[in-house]
């Protein structure tokens, strides 16, 4: 883990700072009332001096009358500003952790696919969650009790210099020894921070996989292995927070023995001036008062460091997300195109994902609605091939045009407008079956729905619910069988009526029965379209216009099914393989 330094402002701490001070009206009124509440601490602190030698020593009864009033005015006017500063900084800080918050998923949801795929969901959804709760500590509490004690450090210095000035220097002697432990201490919690915000977000990945994989860890009998893994994440968790728990321990101690440090001194010193008479019991009680009161926010400084470098630290892996740059990035003035046939030319496409180079020397055409089936083994890059078309990935060599127009110029609003994808695993949400429908056409009418549905041939098992279209399907669509999922995936499609339709093994996870029923949806959602078909079963593309045989991320034959079963090449050995298998 990278050393950090505990006061280094970054950039990105700038940012929020300068969010903060956006707010101006509300912080400016804030701020007043801190004021206030720090005049009226230091008026109590002052009140000491004619409470003791005015009324108690020179029995004055007018100022017997005033102090009490004046006492319950202050206190009044105390509480009714700390609350409004309170409410006030608290709105403040709420505000930017909403803005922050909706900022972080905006930024998550624009990324391309690749970025998901080297980071974790339970990771990602820790940083829009527990990390936000971590800057949401430091921006609405530490930043409020910061300048509120700063404001009532200020007063309470001003009563201890006006009473005995000698006394309160040497008195803020021990001050620069104080705060030597503060930094050393916020340091460590910062380093910690870091590790503790990191374990949990790993504990995030992992409760995420295994609740969302709890079939396959009940069929296996893994329940033990992964308790035992869980187990093993919370006690490193568990030693983390236990080393920021006794950092901040030693803080208050620390500052209180350093304190009684000081006070010892003022009374043995101002004890020897009441005695030899040149200073008063008054004099020297308001001054004890004061610098009582004083210590108080200077040792509340320690909690505050802690909160912030924890605060600090969780800004950092918000914005490591926030600064990260998306390799998916429209030209200027990109070309917006029509939504109607197409026809796709990839020239001379080559295609690598980190290091290792996935596709090479792609060369094809497909003219407007044509059927295009990709086939060949497992891993040859077949889906790799269909996500260059809507830009999930950029391609690192070649051209791929859409009408003759590289797809790199176009907008990716309007070119993924043109394509309708249905891939082997039904991605459904927690909604209502009419809602995953009109995912894909949010404007979509009653009967542009009920179409649709009828279309995917998944009109009737919708009836069999109590609530049809309104019914509540689960996570993931959980309440569906596979067959059922896919269909209402297929009506998804058909009602965004794209020109292009990818069909990435939208069949090969189904029954028998369940594929022929899915099947004869996909025959109604390909017609007049531009369809590229990666099959799983030969059987379900022998209609094809055009077959590429795609190994080791190339073409090595392409054709119809006829014309690829006659040459007696790796179509045909696959194709026959398969009817062996049945």
């Amino acid at each position: 883990m990278k050393k950090l330094s505990s006061w280094s402002i970054k950039p990105r701490h700038k940012e929020i700072l300068l969010m903060v001070s956006e707010n101006k009206s509300k912080l400016f009124i804030a701020m007043f009332c801190m004021l206030i509440a720090a005049a009226t601490t230091a008026a109590t602190a002052y009140l000491v001096k004619p409470i003791l030698d005015d009324i108690f020593y020179n029995k004055n009864t007018e100022l017997l009358k005033i102090i009490p009033v004046a006492v319950v005015l202050i206190f009044l006017l105390k509480g009714i500003s700390m609350f409004i500063q309170e409410y006030l900084m608290n709105y403040v800080g709420e505000d930017i952790i909403r803005r922050l918050r909706n900022r972080l998923y905006e930024k998550i949801t624009d990324l391309p696919i690749s970025f998901f795929q080297k980071e974790k969901t339970g990771e990602l959804m820790s940083r829009i969650t527990n990390d936000v709760n971590i800057l949401k500590s430091m921006v609405s509490t530490a930043i409020t009790n910061s300048l509120r004690d700063f404001f009532t450090i200020i007063g309470l210095t001003g009563v201890i210099f006006y009473r005995d000035w000698k006394m309160a220097i040497f008195a803020f002697f021990i001050l620069p020894v104080a705060f030597y432990p503060i930094i050393q201490f916020g340091r460590k919690i910062r380093k910690i921070s870091t590790g503790c915000q990191e374990t949990m977000a790993d504990l995030n990945s992992f409760l995420y996989e295994t609740f969302t994989g709890n079939k396959i860890v009940k069929a296996f009998g893994m329940e033990e292995h992964e308790k035992k893994i869980f187990v093993h994440k919370t006690n490193n968790l568990f030693r983390l927070e236990m080393k920021a728990v006794i950092i901040r321990a030693l803080s208050s101690p620390t500052m209180e023995f350093l304190g009684g440090v000081g006070i010892a001194f003022i009374i043995w010193y101002g004890g020897f001036s009441v005695i030899s008479g040149s200073s008063t019991p008054g004099t020297f009680f308001s001054f004890m008062a004061a610098v009582l009161m004083l210590y108080d926010p200077v040792k509340k400084v320690s909690g505050l460091n802690n909160s912030i470098q924890q605060g600090l630290s969780a800004s950092d892996r918000i914005f490591e997300i926030l600064e990260t740059e998306s390799d998916i990035i429209e030209i200027n003035d990109p070309i917006k195109i029509e939504k109607k046939a197409h026809t796709i030319i990839f020239d001379n496409v080559f295609f690598k994902y980190k290091k290792t180079m996935i596709l090479k020397n792609i060369n094809f055409k497909v003219e407007t609605g044509e059927i295009v089936a990709l086939v060949g083994t497992s891993g040859g890059g077949k889906t790799s091939l269909v996500n260059l078309i809507p830009r999930f990935y950029n391609i690192c060599n070649g051209e791929i045009l859409i009408d003759n127009i590289n797809i790199n110029n176009l907008t990716i609003s309007s070119l993924r407008n043109q394509i309708a994808i249905v891939t082997q695993e039904p991605i459904l949400f927690n909604d209502t079956i009419k809602n995953n429908i009109a995912y894909s056409k949010p404007d979509a009418t009653e009967d542009e729905i009920i179409n649709a549905a009828k279309a995917a041939f998944a009109y009737d098992f919708i009836q069999d619910f109590r609530e049809k279209f309104e019914t509540t399907i689960g996570e993931l669509g959980n309440r569906l069988s596979g067959g059922e999922k896919q269909r209402i995936c297929i009506a998804r499609a058909l009602l965004k009526n794209a020109p292009i339709l990818i069909l990435d093994e939208a069949t090969s996870a189904l029954d028998t029965a369940s594929e022929q029923i899915v099947q004869k949806a996909l025959e109604n959602l390909m017609k007049g379209r531009t369809t590229f078909v990666i099959a799983h079963r030969l059987s379900t593309i022998v209609k094809a216009d055009k077959i590429f045989v795609i190994v080791n991320g190339e073409i090595i034959e392409q054709g119809s099914h006829e014309e690829l079963i006659s040459t007696k090449k790796e179509y045909y050995k696959l194709y026959n393989l398969q009817k062996e298998n049945r």
